[in-house]
């Protein structure tokens, strides 16, 4: 127990610590811009990646995976802020900033949620997410992220947000290739040292030194309109009256807001989850994900960070960087720490070229490319949920895309599995009529099923035998219920065979005279010797 806990927390110090540097750099440009996509200061953006990124890391379910603030729950939290401040600004006397009072309130039922979801095990769910939905995810997921980036080919031209063009867009173009580059060439060279950090440390010298005026961390920080990377913790003197004030008629705006940042968080850090562990060829525990990003955005909520969840980006750059341990993630929370307190002069100084081309390899890495080579190849309905998942990802959000996609497959899988439902029929020596039922009975077989039927013209004694079948919900016993009244109600003899133990549960609470009808103790032919076997060896 003690060496897997020591395995898990770092297998490999130096990469972990390398990786985790990469990680905090490449933070700090995401944190910031969620930040303002939320409508907050850059500070509570930076304090929650390191609130998040702390607690996931050292009680996770997944070593090595990053967590911090992200866009998906940004979009969230913008309407809830900008009706906090609409409230705030129109009380006797105003409140500043009230929007923001309310985010942390609504944060710490944000974390019981997602808690409650892991102490109930809701996070083994995605497991059930189908292959077709996980490539349309990293696929949309991807695209997602490079257009994030877009955003940063912009400068502050006569007090206005404008596209860069001339010298200082070829400049950029310059150093994000570069950096790509690097990221490219190094591992086959050498992979003892992040190809990442590498980057990012030779293209930022390269600015530095030869006193190149590009985009910068810090200058990207004013721009958006914040004051840089230094400051203190967000104040809390309107905390109560906020309280007070929402608990006099603003829940269901905190409740529903509270459910929707759960499931978004949920639904993200697990499927990040999933990818990162086939990238891993490792298993980690969905559940106890679920429990630290919800303690995780408590902890937000009571010390004023933005919250958040796994973010599928920095994870990759992790990864890909030889982070596999816990350490990795601490190392990131730690150093972003380390940048806003003690070193931000240095890295407001950072080119936001070298970010935006670590993010661009990233996206390369992300895409599943054999998409493209599979889509003709696989099932029409796959493809559709595939291309259906990665357009709904760009032109809404991850979690409606992942919710979508599944719907979507298990519509198709029902549709299938509805039209499968057969049933052989044969007479027996003594007359009786027998139904061999073929196919899983269940709400969207039930019509198929009634209609193999003849209750008015079959003989006085039938057979239902379910040994290829299987009642798999309330609608298939209840079909089969009443196909049984029908012939009981005609006056003729039926037995029921081969039927599961919960199925004659189901029945028998419903109908206890049918007990005279259900043929027990029948000797199956295709498991008897099998399940003989099993008996004895336990």
């Amino acid at each position: 127990m003690i060496q897997k806990t020591i395995k898990n927390f770092t297998q490999n110090p130096k990469n972990d610590i390398l990786s985790g540097l990469t990680v905090a750099l490449a933070l700090v440009p995401e944190a910031v811009a969620f930040a303002f996509v939320a409508g907050v200061d850059p500070l509570v953006g930076l304090y929650g990646a390191f609130m998040m990124g702390i607690v996931t890391a050292l009680f996770g379910g997944r070593p090595g995976m990053i967590s911090g603030a992200t866009g998906a729950m940004a979009v969230v939290m913008v309407h809830l802020i900008q009706k906090g401040n609409e409230v705030g600004n129109a009380l006797a006397t105003p409140i500043e900033n009230l929007g923001l009072q309310w985010l942390f309130i609504t944060l710490l039922f944000v974390g019981g949620i997602q808690i409650l979801a892991g102490v109930f095990r809701l996070g083994k769910f995605v497991r059930l997410i189908p292959h077709p939905v996980m490539m349309g995810f990293v696929n949309g997921l991807a695209i997602v992220i490079f257009l994030s980036q877009l955003g940063l080919f912009k400068e502050n031209i006569d007090g206005t947000q404008q596209y860069m063009s001339g010298t200082s867009l070829w400049m950029m173009l310059g150093l994000v290739f570069l950096t790509m580059a690097i990221m490219f060439g190094l591992p086959k060279l050498t992979k003892k040292i992040p190809a990442a950090l590498t980057a990012i440390v030779v293209v930022a010298a390269i600015v530095i030194f030869g006193k190149i005026d590009v985009s910068t961390v810090g200058s990207f920080i004013k721009d958006g309109g914040g004051e840089g990377l230094q400051g203190g913790l967000p104040t809390f003197q309107d905390q109560i009256f906020a309280l007070l004030y929402t608990l006099q008629g603003h829940w269901d705006l905190i409740l529903s807001t509270a459910v929707i940042l759960a499931a978004v968080g949920l639904i993200e850090s697990l499927m990040t989850l999933n990818l990162i562990d086939e990238m891993t060829e490792t298993r980690g525990s969905g559940n106890r994900e679920c429990v630290a990003q919800g303690g995780a955005n408590i902890l937000n909520g009571l010390f004023g960070g933005m919250g958040g969840c796994a973010m599928i980006g920095q994870s990759i750059i992790n990864i890909n960087s030889g982070g596999r341990g816990r350490l990795s993630g601490a190392v990131a929370a730690v150093a972003l720490l380390c940048f806003v307190l003690f070193g931000a002069p240095l890295i407001e100084q950072i080119p936001i070229a070298a970010l935006v081309g670590v993010m661009f390899m990233v996206v390369i890495g992300t895409f599943a490319w054999s998409s493209f080579r599979i889509l003709h190849k696989i099932p029409v309905a796959d493809a559709i949920v595939l291309i259906a998942v990665s357009a709904i990802t760009v032109w809404q959000d991850l979690a409606i895309a992942v919710i979508a996609g599944v719907i979507m497959s298990a519509l198709v899988f029902a549709w299938k599995n509805a039209t499968r439902i057969r049933a052989r029929k044969h007479i027996k020596p003594n007359g009786t009529k027998v139904y061999e039922i073929w196919g899983p009975l269940f709400f969207g077989s039930t019509s198929a099923f009634n209609n193999k039927f003849d209750v008015s013209n079959d003989p006085e004694a039938i057979e239902i035998d379910f040994i290829e079948s299987k009642v798999s919900d309330h609608s298939g016993v209840e079909a089969l219920r009443n196909i049984a009244n029908k012939y009981i109600d005609a006056g003729k003899k039926i037995t029921l065979t081969h039927l599961s133990p919960d199925c004659i549960e189901l029945l028998l609470k419903w109908n206890p005279e049918f007990e005279t009808i259900i043929e027990r103790n029948i000797d199956d032919p295709r498991y008897y010797v099998v399940t003989d076997m099993m008996d004895s060896e336990v």
